[in-house]
């Protein structure tokens, strides 16, 4: 019997986790923790995993979401082999290490007694153990070798994959991951398997929204830049908050051409921190993961305005520059949500959203605020002083993350027997299913599968 656990805890985005079984041999897929939630409510269900002897653990990218309880995970199952690409390696330990910092900073601040889930030297010993494998060739895992696995290059981020699993049956199960299909700034599209799956198990994370017919990544560039430009030329300060890992290597790219090009006045573009660190790594394995420009290096082209060090000095957002900075969803503490304070009440100022941003997230609030709304930034839309939303807010679709189009036409394409979703809220799941019902064969099973509840796997 092959079946299928979800181990997210809840249906949506966070803490993404799942448990395949093939025969004898139990495989873990991702292990992350969930953004939004502190203390032990931000792990998968784990303890639906203690009666399971893992025979592996496969991580396709090194966000949080998707990695950021792997250590707690190794302690638990110390023989179970552990496998990802190396260049998520390489970033894993950079991101893991910060979360040790996060975590340390919540249980001072904020009391969350369970933090750290890990300490530092907990983690490189568990980092010493993982397993790294390169694209596109298989490998054996699981019990006496049983599953035979293949890592596909996911066009997400840096390092990242889907993971194609096959039984001695013959039964191809496959796993998105977090897949761009296309071509961002620095990473190349997907390349995934085009036949041969039976069951497909696709993230959704776009399945409730729909992109403009007329979008085009060169037309939203191409806004981007004019957006900027004005608030620069009028006298204001743009800030523009990112996610640490992709967002903002692809972005301090494309600035960087658009500085060079005259598109954008040269001004300082304050970047640093996190981002600063994974930028090092796109650096040093440019011609070790797959590129559009291999041997293009961040810090050799662009320049940068270093952030002050460890906060030794206030952070302002002072007219006429560009302010890069984490996280992208604005949450509470971080330099994104400080400099929010200062830019929200000045109708100079602006900011731009560059990436998805979770519907209670202070990111999130901004963007629904109406000119002139007050929106509070703290862990809630109660909590926080509230700020008058006076300058210019606009959202740019430069996404990671495949459209709904793109997912469903994969999907079309690969034609499975069963087709799983996860890593999408519930609108997102329940749309990308109806999608899938109009325009999959009437013989193809969709499942989403509820967190907690193992599923049999119908091939």
């Amino acid at each position: 019997m092959t079946s299928f656990t979800n181990l997210t805890g809840a249906a949506e985005i966070g803490a993404n986790c799942y448990l395949i079984k093939i025969g004898a041999s139990s495989i873990v897929l991702d292990a992350g923790v969930h953004p939004k939630k502190v203390g032990n409510e931000a792990k998968p269900r784990l303890d639906l995993l203690e009666e399971e002897e893992l025979q592996a653990i496969m991580i396709t990218h090194a966000h949080l979401d998707h990695i950021g309880a792997l250590p707690v995970l190794q302690e638990k199952h110390p023989r179970a082999e552990v496998i990802m690409t190396q260049a998520t390696a390489e970033v894993g330990r950079v991101m893991l290490h910060n979360s040790v910092n996060v975590m340390m900073s919540q249980r001072m601040f904020d009391g969350v007694a369970e933090y750290p889930f890990f300490s530092h030297g907990e983690l490189d010993h568990a980092a010493n153990n993982w397993v790294t494998r390169p694209y596109e060739k298989p490998f054996r895992i699981g019990r006496s070798g049983e599953v035979l696995a293949t890592l596909y290059d996911a066009g997400h981020i840096l390092g990242s994959c889907g993971v194609l699993l096959e039984t001695q049956a013959g039964m191809r199960i496959f796993y998105t991951g977090d897949v761009q299909f296309e071509n961002q700034s620095i990473i190349p599209g997907a390349a995934f398997p085009e036949e041969g799956v039976d069951v497909l198990i696709m993230e959704c994370t776009h399945g409730a929204t729909e992109r403009s017919v007329n979008y085009t990544r060169e037309r939203e560039m191409n806004r981007f830049a004019k957006a900027i430009r004005e608030t620069l030329q009028s006298g204001g300060a743009a800030l523009i908050p990112v996610f640490a890992l992709g967002k903002t290597q692809e972005l301090l790219y494309e600035l960087g051409k658009m500085r060079d090009s005259g598109r954008i006045p040269d001004v300082p573009i304050y970047s640093g921190g996190l981002g600063a660190k994974v930028t090092a790594v796109y650096d040093r394995m440019t011609y070790d993961t797959p590129r559009l420009q291999p041997g293009f290096t961040l810090r050799g082209s662009v320049e940068t305005a270093p952030l002050p060090r460890d906060m030794e000095e206030p952070l302002r957002a002072s007219p006429g520059n560009i302010y890069m900075v984490s996280s992208g969803m604005m949450s509470p503490h971080t330099l994104s949500n400080k400099l929010a304070a200062q830019v929200l009440p000045h109708p100079a100022d602006a900011i731009l959203f560059v990436g998805y941003s979770d519907p209670e997230s202070p990111a999130a609030r901004i963007k629904a605020a109406q000119p002139g709304e007050l929106v509070r930034l703290g862990k809630d839309a109660e909590a926080g002083q509230a700020y008058p939303v006076q300058c210019r807010v606009e959202s740019f679709d430069f996404s990671g993350h495949a459209s709904r189009a793109a997912l469903l036409d994969y999907a079309r394409r690969l034609s499975p027997r069963e087709i799983v979703l996860v890593h999408g809220d519930e609108p997102a799941r329940q749309q990308m299913r109806d999608e899938l019902v109009r325009y999959m064969p009437a013989q193809v099973r969709i499942t989403l599968p509820e967190p907690g509840r193992r599923c049999r796997l119908s091939c």
